[in-house]
């Protein structure tokens, strides 16, 4: 299931684990395991694919960063078969996103001789990167009305859906606006009129969708297991110079 209508669909390049997480969602539609559970399972396969980044398993890294992105595909196919929308799934995987960013780009950084200070700007820019394309791509699910459990700017904790507690809402918003407040809102101010923008083409959000948090893995596994480690960092720090490349093709479409 698509978070977008038929029509307005594009090839997300970061989401090449989406058949397989139909096939993950379909299988466990009758079961107890909710999207809850796999997220914790694309939890521990990311913390798997850390430790083989620290005991230089790269082959391995690649294949438990691809898992990792195709559980994260699947935690949400799950929610839309069940039909069980939730904000504390939503949270909750952001939160794991955002903390196994950090976890890999440290452990990446403590096998090198890179700078401390390089790693910190490689982990900035990678969610510079995912918060552009998750910013748009809010917009435009927005007006298509697709998934709604996204917004484009998170001001403050939403009503608690059926079957989920408003206090565990509230506390995953808290912690999720703690770590993402600082990216969404830099975002926000880079291009703060593409919230009344109308025209995202298919061609460039499928280029934009290499920002896409699946596709940013799949980099790094790649860099990983051809031999590439010590460029990962700086790979990441050159790439989010795109963003502003990004943000100026976004306007010229949507000029008047």
């Amino acid at each position: 299931m698509s978070k977008l209508p038929k029509d307005r669909r594009f090839i997300d390049l970061s989401d090449y684990g989406r058949p397989v997480a139909r096939w993950i969602a379909n299988s466990l539609k009758h079961t107890s395991v909710t999207p809850v559970h796999v997220t914790w399972m694309f939890v521990v396969a990311g913390l798997i694919a850390t430790y083989c980044i620290l005991y230089t398993q790269y082959w391995a890294a690649l294949f438990f960063l691809t898992l990792k992105s195709t559980l994260d595909a699947a935690d949400g196919e799950l929610s839309r078969v069940k039909n069980t929308p939730s904000y504390t799934g939503r949270y909750l995987d952001s939160i794991a996103d955002i903390i196994l960013n950090f976890i890999f780009l440290f452990a990446i950084w403590y096998v090198t001789d890179s700078s401390i200070w390089m790693m910190l700007f490689a982990f900035i820019g990678i969610q510079l990167q995912g918060t552009l394309y998750n910013y748009y791509y809010v917009i435009l699910r927005n007006q298509s009305n697709g998934d709604m459990t996204s917004r484009i700017l998170e001001v403050e904790a939403p009503t608690a859906l059926p079957g989920e507690k408003q206090s565990t809402v509230n506390l995953l918003y808290t912690i999720y606006n703690g770590l993402y407040i600082l990216f969404d809102k830099t975002i926000y101010y880079l291009d703060r009129e593409a919230v009344i923008s109308d025209n995202f083409p298919k061609p460039f959000m499928t280029m934009l969708s290499t920002f896409g948090l699946g596709f940013q893995l799949l980099i790094m596994g790649f860099l990983l297991a051809i031999g590439l480690i010590n460029y990962i960092l700086l790979f990441f720090i050159i790439y989010s110079v795109l963003i502003f490349v990004f943000i100026v093709i976004r306007k010229w479409i949507n000029r008047k």
